[in-house]
C-alpha cells in the first residue's frame, strides 16, 4: 500500500524549529511518497464545543474542519508537529485533537474504525535537553493512537528554542534520517500489555 503523509504544523512561529525538524525527516521519504502540509495556525478552526450529548444539531461555524477531515482520511500517516509548550503540545495541536471527539460521532460514526491501522507520529522541538520533559506530549499522542486502534511511530525530539537552532542538534538530525522508515507498532495502553 502506498503511504500518504499528512503533516500538521502546530507552532505559533512560522518556519520554526519544529517545522524544520519535520521537513528534515520528510526529506528522507521516498520521492513518490505523497505529502500534504497544513498549518493549523492558518486554518479557521474555532475552539471545540462539546455538544455530543446535546439535543439538536452541532453548532455550525465557518471553519476549515471539512478540509482537515478529508485530508486526514486521505492519509495513511498523520504527523503532528508541535513544539513543546508547557510540557505538552501547542494549543493549535490540542484544538485539532479535540475535534477527534466530535468526529467519533459526526460527520461519520465510523471515524474510529477508519483511523484504525493508520500511523500517528509526532515531531517536536523543545528548549530542554532531557527528553523526559516531553513525556506528557508523547503520552497524549501514544494514548490517542491506542484509543483509535492506530499504530504509533513515536515522537522525533529535537533541541532548539532560538530560530534555526534545531539545525545544530546532531542527534535529532541523525534520527530524522530514519524516523519515518521505522516500523510503527500498534499502540496499546499499558494495561493491555499485561
Amino acid at each position: 500500500m502506498d503511504r500518504s503523509f499528512l503533516f500538521l504544523l502546530g507552532s505559533a512561529r512560522a518556519e520554526g524549529n519544529t517545522e524544520l525538524l519535520a521537513r528534515a525527516a520528510a526529506e528522507q521519504l521516498p520521492g513518490d511518497t505523497e505529502q500534504r502540509w497544513l498549518n493549523l495556525t492558518q486554518l479557521r478552526l474555532p475552539d471545540y464545543h462539546d455538544a455530543g450529548h446535546a439535543r439538536g444539531p452541532w453548532p455550525e461555524e465557518e471553519s476549515d474542519e471539512a478540509l482537515l477531515w478529508e485530508a486526514m482520511l486521505a492519509a495513511t500517516d498523520v504527523v503532528i508537529a508541535s513544539p513543546l509548550y508547557w510540557y505538552s503540545m501547542s494549543s493549535y495541536a490540542k484544538r485539532y485533537l479535540d475535534y477527534w471527539s466530535k468526529w467519533l460521532s459526526t460527520p461519520d460514526p465510523g471515524f474510529k474504525a477508519k483511523m484504525a491501522g493508520r500511523t500517528l507520529w509526532g515531531v517536536t522541538a523543545m528548549a530542554h535537553r532531557e527528553g523526559a520533559v516531553a513525556e506528557p506530549l508523547v503520552l497524549t499522542l501514544h494514548h490517542t493512537a491506542a484509543y483509535m486502534g492506530m499504530r504509533f511511530g513515536g515522537v522525533l525530539l529535537g533541541n532548539g528554542s532560538r530560530p534555526g537552532q534545531i539545525l545544530t542538534d546532531e542527534r535529532a538530525a541523525a534520527q530524522a534520517k530514519t524516523f519515518f522508515a521505522q516500523e510503527a507498532p500498534l499502540a496499546r495502553f499499558p494495561y493491555d500489555e499485561e
